[in-house]
């Protein structure tokens, strides 16, 4: 009997700002790579559209329930290089990744249930703090322009 081949991963993912009215921000740390702080992130699988990718990694990473309409998607897109230890997750020869941004408002700061085999902990922090402690640059910079993208509420 053959083996099923191998499903990789699709170089198509979204990025998720969890946030407050008053810009506090939600970072999960990676189980596999403590100190290692990110928002919600994840690949779009098969025909799902990027809010339904956005809105599933929500729920799949925080337990969080996203309702459709409750996300605004930025129009924004990042691309960057995979980092080599997380490419054999993709087919052969690819070592990009299109990331596309949302931001889900929040009305609170509020415990969120991780995935544990992704995430190891989590945190709210004031959305200039939460950026300094993002391992991604392209977080970094999403959560950046968060208060220009919510008129700074």
């Amino acid at each position: 009997m053959n083996p099923l081949p191998k499903q990789y991963k699709r170089p198509i993912s979204v990025l998720v700002i969890i946030h407050t009215p008053d810009l506090q921000v939600l970072l999960l740390q990676r189980a596999k790579h403590p100190g290692f702080w990110q928002s919600v992130t994840g690949s779009q699988e098969d025909e799902e559209t990027l809010p339904q990718t956005a809105i599933r990694e929500v729920h799949e990473e925080t337990g969080i329930v996203v309702a459709p309409g409750q996300l605004t998607d930025w129009q924004m897109t990042n691309t960057f290089e995979i980092f080599p230890e997380w490419r054999d997750r993709y087919a052969p020869g690819v070592t990009c990744n299109v990331e596309h941004v949302f931001s889900l408002l929040v009305p609170q700061v509020r415990p969120v249930t991780l995935a544990a085999e992704e995430h190891s902990n989590y945190r709210w922090l004031p959305w200039q703090e939460g950026a300094t402690q993002c391992f991604s640059w392209s977080n970094r910079d999403a959560i950046l322009r968060l208060a220009e993208k919510t008129n700074g509420r």
